[in-house]
Order: C-alpha cells, then sequence, then structure tokens
C-alpha cells in the first residue's frame, strides 16, 4: 500500500512539475466552452441541465486521454528507468495502479475545473441536481476507462506518439461501436445477440445511461470491469517486456 501512495504521489507530481499540465487544463476547459456553448446551443435550448455540456465528453476524451497516458510507461521504457522502478521494493501491480490513480485524479481536477458550468445552470434555473452529478459520475468512469486503454498501450512501446495513435484508435472503436450508424450496418446481417455484444461495449451506450441519471449497477460494474482488464493487461505487457 506504501508503495502504491508513493508511486501515485511521484506520478502526480510529475503532472504539475511542468507547465503541460496546466496547457492541458486550459485546453480542455476551452473546448469543452466552446463545445457546450457555441456547438452544443446552452442558451438556445432554454433548458436548466448539463446536456449539451456531457454529451461531447466520450469525444472529447477520445482525444485529449490518451495524450495523459502515453507517457505513463513509454517515457519511462524511453528514458530506461523502467528497470529501475521495477527493482524498487514495490510490486508491479501497485505501479501500475498508482501510474493509472495519478492521471485518473489529474482528469478529476480538470473535469472539476467544469464545475462553474454547473453554478451558472443553477444561476439561469432549477435543474436537477441529483442528475448532473450522475453525469459527472459516469465522465469520471469513462474517463478511467480510457485512461486504462492508453496506460496498457503506453506499455507496450518506447514511442510516445505510436502509443497515442494506437490508444486513440481503441478508444475510438469503443465510442463507435454504439453509435447507430454502426448498431444499423451490423443489423443488416448479424444476428440481434451479435448487434448486443457490440452496443455492449460502447462507452456510448452505458454513459448516456448514466448521464440521463440511471445509475443502473451493470453500467458500474461495466467501467470498472473494463478498467480491471485493461490494468491487469498493462501488468502482462510489462511483465512480457521484462522477460525479453
Amino acid at each position: 500500500m506504501n508503495g502504491l501512495l508513493t508511486i501515485f504521489k511521484r506520478e502526480l507530481k510529475a503532472y504539475f512539475a511542468t507547465p503541460v499540465a496546466y496547457v492541458f487544463i486550459v485546453i480542455f476547459l476551452v473546448l469543452v466552452g466552446v463545445f457546450t456553448f457555441y456547438v452544443g446551443g446552452f442558451y438556445e435550448r432554454a433548458q436548466a441541465d448539463l446536456d449539451p455540456f456531457l454529451q461531447f465528453h466520450p469525444w472529447l476524451y477520445m482525444f485529449l486521454l490518451p495524450a495523459i497516458s502515453m507517457r505513463l510507461w513509454s517515457e519511462e521504457r524511453k528514458a530506461g528507468t523502467l528497470e529501475l522502478l521495477l527493482t524498487l521494493p514495490i510490486s508491479l501491480a501497485a505501479s501500475v495502479l498508482g501510474k493509472f490513480l495519478a492521471a485518473w485524479c489529474f482528469t478529476a481536477v480538470a473535469l472539476a475545473g467544469t464545475v462553474p458550468i454547473w453554478i451558472t445552470v443553477n444561476y439561469l434555473g432549477d435543474p436537477d441536481n441529483t442528475v448532473i452529478a450522475g453525469g459527472y459520475l459516469g465522465s469520471l468512469l469513462m474517463a478511467g476507462g480510457f485512461l486504462a486503454i492508453g496506460s496498457c498501450i503506453s506499455a507496450l512501446t518506447k514511442n510516445q506518439v505510436v502509443a497515442f495513435v494506437i490508444s486513440f484508435v481503441i478508444c475510438f472503436a469503443f465510442n463507435l461501436s454504439g453509435y447507430p450508424m454502426v448498431i444499423d450496418i451490423f443489423s443488416a446481417w448479424a444476428p440481434q445477440a451479435i448487434v448486443d455484444v457490440i452496443s455492449s461495449f460502447s462507452f456510448l451506450t452505458h454513459f448516456n445511461a448514466i448521464q440521463k441519471g440511471v445509475i443502473d449497477i451493470r453500467d458500474l460494474i461495466f467501467f470498472a470491469s473494463l478498467i480491471a482488464f485493461w490494468l491487469y493487461a498493462n501488468i502482462l505487457a510489462i511483465e512480457m517486456n521484462k522477460s525479453n
């Protein structure tokens, strides 16, 4: 447990040790503002909710979170510090989890910067804050899924750009699998059972349910299982590279 906390503090401190973290947060907040107020038509809708704000999160995360996760292990391998890290009296699982939690916490800080939008909605109307809180929860869980994927891919390559591109493609696939266009393509020839399986892997399917205030245990289990699977794959990837 102490080892996990040590890695967590080390990684989280590393984010804020350079201007990159602050630039990322600013970019995230600017994009959120643009998509919410201009693309999403926040004022034109004349409704006291955060749907225009939350509906773009899967697509923003698809671009931005691989940029956070790409350095988690690629940087260690490129700098030659991975071997040193693995010799410390810290389990590999603790290292993987510590790095992941630091990236997730950093993302939570960026997401917390959007709270003024929530305050604005309460000032302008009388929203259902329970639904909005559920949307934030869903957004954070989905971010954890993206980061777990990116962390695993980062462990497979020394090149951060390669890690970013592969993570983006996989995250895009998880988003797109629930898109109506994709579902319609498979529905035209595949059995309904296969269509349902493809749809069940979609971040959009599970996030949209939580965003509407429907906290279904199946959606929580999906994100928890997804994160656990990719973190376990992360451990296997490091073990595989260590033995080579």
